[in-house]
């Protein structure tokens, strides 16, 4: 006879997600494949070469005003992708032209 409740399948990843090695880079993975959701389609269509250094997602964009836009915006984006993984994976968002 079993006496443990069941788990919601997101409790049991969650719980896998804090003992994975590879924590990090999986969060920065999700980060990555979520950007377009969190920043919107036109946003993300001006944003070219995403990636992480270190803990620094940086970016470079096609045009100076989106540059400036998105440079503006940074710490609300790093703010909201970051809630998006439950984690503290961006420290700060470089923006390139």
């Amino acid at each position: 006879m079993r006496f443990d409740t069941p788990k919601s399948l997101g409790s049991v990843l969650e719980e896998f997600l804090e003992k994975f090695p590879q924590k990090k880079k999986l969060k920065q993975g999700m980060i990555l494949s979520a950007f377009e959701d969190i920043v919107g389609k036109r946003m993300a269509s001006e944003v070219e070469d995403l990636h992480f250094e270190g803990n620094k997602l940086v970016m470079r964009v096609k045009h100076p005003s989106w540059r400036h836009e998105i440079h503006g915006n940074r710490f609300s984006i790093a703010k909201k992708l970051n809630a998006k993984v439950k984690g503290d994976v961006i420290g700060d968002i470089i923006v390139r032209s």
